[in-house]
C-alpha cells in the first residue's frame, strides 16, 4: 500500500509558509548571533534545528490542510457458484465424478496463485458458502445466486464468476438476467446431461384451492413423457387415499405433452388430499415425478362481500382481486345506480368505494340500522359531509376539499389481526395515495393499523383503521390510489403480495368479527412446503367482541401416522401466535383449546406439509442457456471434465487485472501526531547539545 500526502491552503494563503521560514530563521540568527562557546559546527546544527522548530510551530498555527492519499491495490476476485440441487445428483453423463469436480473447484485458489482471490459458494434456493457435494437442494434458484452476488460484491473487483449448474431452475426469473447484471465474465460449467431419456412425469396440476360442498369442480393435470411412444400411460386420481378417477392415455410422439381435465365432485366439508399418479414404465429415468399431491379444501358456503363503487376506478378492480385470491369470499362489485339488480342484503360485508349510505335509498334502507360490517374507501368523488354524519368512528373536518399525496407508515401497536412484517415494510415503501386534506379526529376505541407520512413527516393521522359504531365493525382506508400499489409492487418483487395480504386480512377480521366467531385458530395457510416454517395464529374475543390474551392457548397437533405434539401460543399484544420447526410430509390435524372466565373454547382444523419433487421434474440439462450466458458475458463454457483450463483462461483474459483504489483523507497538520514527535525531538536535541556543551 503506497501513501502520498500534500498541503491545501484551504482560506489561508500559501505565502504564510514564507514568512514561518523567516520567522524561524530571524529566531535562530538572533539566538545564536553572539559568540558561545560552541564550535562552529554546533552553533550551525543548533541553528538550523532552532529554525526549523519555530518554521513548524508558525505553520501550524495558520493551520493548513494535509491531503494523505492512500493507494490499495485489489486483487481481482473470482467467484464460484456451484449448483447443489438434487437435479445434479439424479441426472448425469455417465462417468461424472462429483468429489471430482468440487475438488478441482476448491483448488481454483492453487491454480490461480496469490494474484488472484477466489471466494467459493454453492446454493440451491438460497446461496451458501464454501462448496458442497451433497447434491440435496429442494429447489434451484440461479437468479437469486447471481443477484445475492451482485449485491455481495457491488463496487468490488470482481474479476469473473463461475457458475457450475445444468441450467435447470424450478423457482426464481430468467438467470440470463441476472448475470447480465453482474458487468464481468461469467465462465460455465455445464453438468447435468442434455440427452433425453425414457420420462413420464406430471409436470403441472392446476387447481383451486378451495371448492364448495356439492359442487363440481375441475382440475388440469399436465402429463409429459419422453422416449416414450407406442406406450401406454395410466393416469389415477385418488382422493384421500381412495381412487376416484382413472384414465389411459396413449403416446404418440417421442416428446409427448397433454393437458387432461379431470372433472371431480366435492364432498364432505374439510381438507383432502388429492395425489394425481402415472403408472411406472420399464426403464424411465426416475420414478420420483410421477406423482404429485395437491390439497383442496371443501367448504360450505363462501361469505360474500358487495363492492360498491360511485363510478369507475382502478382501485374497484384491485380491492375485487386481492380479496378473490381466497376462495372463501365471493365479491359482487356494482356501482351504485345499478344496486336494484342485486339484494344486498344477502352479503356479509359491503365495501363503499367513495360513496355513503346516505347517497344512496337501497343501502341506506337496506344497512342503515344493520350490523353488517361497512368498509369505507374515501376519494376525491366521494361526499366527505356524508360521510362525517353517517358514523363517528372517524371525523375528517375541512374547509375546502383539497387532497394531498399522502405515504403509508405502519403502526407497531396495532393489535386487532396479525399482518406480517414483511407485508408492512413493502406498503411504507409504496408510492403515495390521495387523502383527503383536513384535520382528522377517531374514536377512543378505533385502532390504526396505518398511518399517514406528508412528504418525510409522519402525521398523526389515520390512513387505514378499524372501529365500532354500536355494534357494527367499521373499516375506513382514507386514501384512493391502490392501482399504483399495486403497480409499484409488482415492478419491484414480481407479486402482489403484500396488497393482497392488507386487502385480506382487513376482510378476514371485519367478516369474522360479523359472524360472532370468538375463538379462532388458523394456520398461516392450509399447505406449507417440506422444510418451510409452520405458522399459526389465535384470536379470541369476549362477549363485547374485544380481542384478548389473557388465558393460555394450548395446541395438540397429530401427524396421519398418530404421532402428537403439544404446544402452547405465545402471546402478541391481543392475540395469539405460534411457530413450529418444519414438519415432516404429511397431514396434520389440531385441537386446540383454551377457557374465558367459566366458558370452554375449543377450535380444530388441517393442514399439510407436501414434499418437494420440484428437482425430478425435468432430467435433461439446459447448456443452451449456460452457452448463452458465458457468451454475452465475455465467457467460456466448459464441461466439468474441463475445470483445469479454468485457470489459464482467466489468466489469459486482460480484463481480469488488480485494481488500485486511491482512498483520501484531509486533515489539520496540528492533528498530525508525526509533525509534533519532530518538534519534540529537535527541542530536545537541541537542549541536550547545549547542556552538554554548558551553555544552560
Amino acid at each position: 500500500m503506497l501513501f502520498l500526502f500534500s498541503i491545501t491552503w484551504g482560506a489561508a494563503s500559501g505565502w504564510w509558509s514564507l514568512l514561518c521560514v523567516l520567522a524561524g530563521a530571524l529566531y535562530a540568527w538572533l539566538l545564536y548571533r553572539n559568540p558561545l562557546q560552541l564550535s562552529r559546527p554546533y552553533r550551525t546544527a543548533l541553528a538550523m534545528a532552532r529554525a526549523v522548530t519555530v518554521s513548524l510551530i508558525g505553520l501550524l498555527l495558520v493551520g493548513p490542510m494535509v491531503k494523505t492519499t492512500a493507494y490499495r491495490p485489489q486483487k481481482p476476485l473470482i467467484l464460484i457458484a456451484q449448483d447443489n440441487s438434487a437435479s445434479i445428483h439424479l441426472f448425469h453423463t455417465p462417468g461424472f465424478n462429483p468429489q471430482q469436480l468440487t475438488g478441482a473447484l476448491a483448488g481454483l485458489q492453487q491454480q490461480l496463485g496469490n494474484d488472484y482471490e477466489v471466494h467459493n459458494f454453492h446454493f440451491n434456493q438460497q446461496l451458501h458458502p464454501d462448496i458442497s457435494a451433497a447434491f440435496n437442494g429442494k429447489q434451484t434458484n440461479i437468479s437469486a445466486a447471481l443477484q445475492q452476488l451482485n449485491e455481495r460484491y457491488v463496487n468490488q473487483n470482481v474479476g469473473a464468476v463461475i457458475l457450475a449448474t445444468d441450467g435447470l431452475y424450478t423457482i426464481g426469473a430468467d438467470p440470463e438476467a441476472a448475470a447480465q447484471q453482474l458487468k464481468t465474465a461469467v465462465y460455465t460449467i455445464a453438468m447435468g446431461d442434455t440427452t433425453l431419456r425414457r420420462d413420464a412425469r406430471i409436470n403441472n396440476v392446476n387447481y383451486n384451492k378451495t371448492a364448495l360442498s356439492g359442487n363440481d369442480f375441475i382440475m388440469e393435470v399436465l402429463t409429459e413423457a419422453d422416449q416414450c411412444r407406442g406406450q401406454t400411460l395410466r393416469l389415477t386420481v385418488a382422493e384421500d387415499g381412495r381412487a376416484v378417477q382413472t384414465q389411459n392415455l396413449p403416446v404418440t410422439a417421442d416428446s409427448y405433452h397433454k393437458t387432461v381435465a379431470i372433472k371431480l365432485h366435492a364432498g364432505r366439508k374439510g381438507l383432502h388430499r388429492f395425489t394425481i399418479s402415472l403408472s411406472p414404465l420399464v426403464n424411465e429415468a426416475t420414478y420420483a415425478n410421477n406423482t404429485q399431491t395437491v390439497y383442496i379444501e371443501v367448504l360450505d358456503a363462501r361469505q360474500k362481500v358487495l363492492l360498491v363503487y360511485a363510478s369507475p376506478h382502478p382501485d374497484v378492480s384491485v380491492i375485487k382481486q386481492a380479496i378473490e385470491q381466497n376462495k372463501n369470499y365471493e365479491v359482487k362489485a356494482v356501482s351504485a345506480a345499478q344496486l336494484n339488480t342485486v339484494k344486498p342484503a344477502d352479503y356479509n360485508l359491503v365495501i363503499l368505494h367513495q360513496t355513503t349510505l346516505i347517497d344512496n335509498a337501497v343501502l341506506k334502507n337496506t344497512f342503515g340500522s344493520s350490523s353488517t360490517p361497512i368498509w369505507y374507501v374515501l376519494g376525491a368523488q366521494g361526499n366527505l359531509a356524508a360521510f362525517n354524519s353517517e358514523q363517528q368512528v372517524l371525523q375528517i373536518n375541512s374547509a375546502r376539499q383539497d387532497w394531498q399525496e399522502v405515504f403509508a407508515a405502519a403502526v407497531p401497536d396495532f393489535t386487532a389481526f396479525t399482518v406480517t412484517d414483511s407485508t408492512l415494510k413493502k406498503v411504507t415503501a409504496l408510492p403515495p395515495l390521495l387523502a383527503p386534506f383536513g384535520n382528522y379526529s377517531a374514536t377512543a376505541n378505533a385502532q390504526v393499523l396505518l398511518k399517514q407520512k406528508i412528504g418525510n413527516v409522519a402525521s398523526p393521522y389515520p390512513l387505514l383503521l378499524f372501529g365500532k359504531a354500536g355494534s357494527r365493525p367499521v373499516a375506513v382506508l382514507t386514501g384512493e390510489g391502490l392501482w399504483r400499489w399495486q403497480l409499484s409492487e409488482y415492478a419491484t418483487y414480481g407479486n402482489h403480495h403484500a396488497i393482497e395480504e392488507l386487502i385480506g386480512q382487513s376482510v378476514q377480521f371485519l367478516t369474522a368479527n360479523a359472524s360472532r366467531q370468538r375463538f379462532r385458530v388458523y394456520p398461516a395457510k392450509n399447505v406449507f412446503n417440506e422444510g418451510e416454517e409452520i405458522n399459526l395464529n389465535a384470536e379470541l374475543y369476549n362477549e363485547a367482541l374485544e380481542l384478548v390474551n389473557t388465558p393460555e392457548v394450548s395446541l395438540t397437533l397429530k401427524s396421519n401416522s398418530g404421532k402428537l405434539y403439544s404446544y402452547q401460543f405465545s402471546r402478541t399484544d391481543q392475540s395469539y401466535q405460534l411457530g413450529m420447526a418444519a414438519l415432516p410430509p404429511g397431514e396434520y390435524t389440531y385441537i386446540s383449546n383454551t377457557r374465558l372466565g367459566n366458558t370452554p373454547f375449543t377450535a380444530s382444523g388441517r393442514f399439510s406439509v407436501q414434499p418437494l419433487n420440484a428437482e425430478s421434474l425435468q432430467s435433461a440439462a439446459n447448456h443452451a442457456l449456460l452457452k448463452r450466458v458465458a457468451r454475452q458475458s465475455g465467457g467460456v463454457m466448459l464441461l466439468p471434465g474441463q475445470v483445469n483450463r479454468l485457470a489459464a483462461l482467466i489468466k489469459q483474459n486482460e480484463n481480469i487485472k488488480t485494481i488500485e483504489y486511491a482512498d483520501q483523507h484531509y486533515a489539520e497538520a496540528i492533528e498530525l501526531n508525526w509533525v509534533l514527535g519532530l518538534i519534540l525531538l529537535l527541542l530536545s536535541v537541541e537542549w541536550i547539545l547545549r547542556k552538554r556543551e554548558g551553555e544552560l
